[in-house]
């Protein structure tokens, strides 16, 4: 019988959708489509006080962005519980678990005493073999009788084979006094009633592995496989966090990033097909296999992603981007029907922008005017001797019919013809003027873009400028 690749993913609705996150989530995607499987989303909600409906709709709203679809959910542990007593009192009924009258003050008093005398820090079992009646008024949990002799194995799909002794786990809590269940024991619970067969998730859960194999064999469940990721780390070695940047990924989204540029991104993340560098949703799933993510720590390289992206703007339809610049402008307090149509923008900025965030303040000067010029650029090409170009370019382009990128070109060239100088040293000075910074797409597509009339008016402000320059030279 061949059983059909059933992966999830279970975010926990309280917060964001970080890139780890959203790399597992990947992951698990990629290795269902892969093997002509089913994708299950399950929303981990049993923590009511932090669990928030912006959080969740975060989550979907990033899956949906990323283009991760799921063939099943959102499953919401919320409203689970009733599944989750009838669970435990199958294991209490097999007598694999046992009820807890311990206090909470207890407890940590016994794991404190372990943490003095260099011991792990754990439950001694006090009440395992409890006989007898239970204190009057007492509310109890509910533990797991883990084995006491004996190890739990597995094998790995990232790691390999992982034993660890029996004796070295706890007596976990199923369900908490108030009668929610605890993590380890929903998370068994959903992986067997949805009939998960590979569990890939951070390796930061690879100790809660053996736990739930354990109660999985007691409820009579299959095992999954399991698949542990390497956590994302910084250029520092540390836990990817907000010190590093971007770490959501709707704030990626918000700052002009593709989808596909971040999906690609996250799959190189500890995976990869050789040399290759650019891969879009389709040709990972004909290649991704979990068995060839690597064991070591990936690091996120912001810079990296840029780069990724770039290519995707540059490879993308113009009038996708369009609407995209348009929110990125708005951001920036620009109306973008009060400059040049968007497509032209787009054509003459795709080239060089890293983001669409990028495109946006590359574009400011098309849109709203400004007060001075970039000091670096404005004291290399805004000089003394510039002030008679700037004055013949005033003239000549004020003479310019026929506002459009080809005649535009021949009146900077006549100009520079006419001074008997290089086209830089003409072109140079009037984009400056007309941009306030060194660099602009070509000089006659940015004065197209510009349009006549901002153009004439900033060649005054720039001859203002170099006016006002040698005064106080003079002086």
């Amino acid at each position: 019988m061949v059983t059909t690749v059933r992966t999830r993913f279970a975010p926990s609705p309280t917060g964001y959708l970080h890139v780890g996150g959203a790399r597992t989530a990947l992951f698990s995607w990629l290795y269902a489509r892969r093997f002509g499987g089913q994708f299950v989303l399950r929303v981990e909600d049993t923590d009511q006080e932090r669990s928030t409906e912006a959080a969740r709709q975060a989550i979907l709203d990033g899956l949906a962005w990323l283009g991760l679809d799921f063939d099943e959910g959102p499953h919401y542990q919320s409203q689970r519980f009733e599944r989750y007593r009838e669970a435990a009192g199958q294991l209490l009924d097999a007598g694999r678990a046992y009820h807890c009258y311990c206090s909470q003050e207890r407890v940590e008093a016994v794991r404190e005493e372990a943490r003095r005398r260099g011991l792990k820090p754990r439950y001694d079992g006090h009440c395992r073999e409890r006989s007898g009646a239970p204190p009057a008024g007492v509310t109890p949990a509910l533990r797991f009788k883990n084995p006491l002799d004996g190890e739990v194995v597995f094998d790995d799909l990232v790691f390999g084979r992982v034993a660890v002794a029996n004796g070295e786990l706890d007596d976990l809590v199923l369900i908490r006094r108030n009668g929610a269940p605890m993590y380890n024991f929903a998370v068994v619970v959903d992986d067997w009633d949805m009939r998960i067969t590979h569990v890939i998730r951070g390796d930061d859960h690879m100790n809660n592995t053996p736990r739930q194999i354990n109660i999985l064999d007691a409820l009579g469940a299959p095992i999954p496989q399991y698949a542990h990721v390497p956590l994302i780390r910084g250029g520092d070695g540390k836990k990817l966090s907000k010190r590093h940047g971007a770490v959501s990924v709707t704030q990626f989204r918000d700052e002009g990033f593709l989808p596909e540029a971040l999906v690609n991104y996250l799959a190189r993340l500890g995976w990869s097909h050789g040399d290759e560098e650019i891969f879009d949703l389709g040709r990972l799933t004909e290649l991704f296999d979990v068995l060839d993510v690597n064991r070591a720590a990936a690091v996120f390289d912001q810079e990296k992603l840029r780069w990724l992206n770039q290519h995707y703007v540059k490879a993308a339809d113009p009038a996708r981007l369009q609407p995209l610049l348009r929110e990125q402008l708005a951001k920036l307090g620009l109306d973008a029907d009060a400059g040049p149509p968007l497509a032209d923008v787009v054509e003459a900025l795709r080239e060089r922008a890293p983001t669409l965030a990028d495109m946006a303040q590359a574009a400011e000067y098309f849109y709203r005017d400004f007060d001075g010029f970039d000091e670096t650029a404005a004291k290399k090409h805004l000089t003394v001797s510039s002030a008679n170009v700037l004055e013949q370019l005033q003239t000549r382009l004020g003479e310019v019919g026929d506002w459009q990128p080809e005649p535009l070109h021949a009146a900077v060239a006549q100009v520079a013809e006419a001074l008997s100088l290089k086209l830089g040293k003409v072109a140079q000075p009037l984009r400056v003027a007309v941009s306030g910074r060194a660099a602009s797409p070509p000089i006659d597509l940015t004065l197209a873009l510009v349009g006549r009339t901002r153009t004439l008016a900033r060649l005054q402000q720039a001859q203002a400028f170099v006016a006002a320059r040698a005064a106080r030279a003079d002086s």
